[in-house]
């Protein structure tokens, strides 16, 4: 019997930073593809020169249709889909491959770990984190989502954990902060004007608030200490701009 194939799945557009480190750690795979948004740094080289088969989507349909293209690009057995600032750790890779050589289910959870400006986040709503990423190849797509997207399971079997963290560098600094802050209001509102939500300043207020509270309060985030605090802070500007792009878009029609 042959011995059961694992791709990796990745999208990227200007992801220079950690990519060498992102696909270093999955070097055990069999197969890596990496489609590409129209990158203007060094991405598409590091991509090409660690093995990855780099394919150019500049098209951006959003976060999920750009994800379900890395997948339908794959021919393994098993498929585990990644951001191109998440770390595989050695034991993460090491019960990854074990899962694959004796399956006990047909999709896995991996246990992820984000930082936010060089800090490790335990609370604030972000972990545990334990999120489905591997999976055997046509058992889950993700939702077509613009942003926010999720793996929708075509199988009714349970989700089993993998041993070891997936390290997600998610916020290197203040300035992918304030990059994440404006394009996810953007795409959230957009999604939400597809939908045809209704957004304003009432609205965007109330909602910012809220999100605040919960980050801080509810999720515990203040046992995050300073990090916890801009966190908060960023998930209510977040949610406020959100629904005031939400107006504007409801004002244009």
């Amino acid at each position: 019997m042959s011995r059961p194939t694992l791709g990796i799945a990745i999208i990227t557009h200007n992801a220079a930073a950690r990519l060498a480190q992102c696909l270093q750690a999955v070097s055990f795979a069999d197969e890596i593809v990496v489609i590409d948004g129209g990158s203007t740094d060094a991405t598409v080289g590091i991509a090409e020169a660690l093995r990855a088969r780099v394919i150019e989507a500049r098209d951006w349909p959003g976060f999920g249709p750009q994800k379900n293209r890395a997948l339908d690009a794959l021919s393994t057995d098993w498929v585990l889909s990644i951001d191109a600032d998440e770390i595989v750790s050695p034991e993460l890779a090491a019960s990854i491959q074990a899962a694959i050589t004796d399956p006990q289910a047909d999709v896995y959870a991996v246990d992820r770990l984000s930082s936010f400006c060089g800090v490790w986040v335990k609370h604030s709503g972000w972990y545990p984190d334990w999120i489905p990423r591997l999976f055997r190849r046509g058992t889950a797509r993700f939702s077509p989502d613009l942003v926010h997207e999720r793996l929708v399971l075509s199988t009714g079997k349970p989700v089993a954990r993998l041993s070891g963290k997936l390290m997600h560098y998610s916020y290197e600094d203040f300035e992918a902060v304030l990059r994440k802050l404006d394009a996810y209001s953007t795409a959230g509102a957009q999604q939400r004007h597809a939908a045809g939500k209704r957004g304003g300043f009432g609205i965007a207020l109330a909602r910012g608030a809220w999100a605040f509270v919960r980050t801080y309060v509810l999720r515990r985030g203040f046992l995050d200490g300073k990090a916890g605090f801009m966190i908060a802070v960023f998930n209510a500007q977040t949610v406020y701009y959100r629904f005031l792009k939400l107006a504007h878009l409801n004002q244009m029609r």
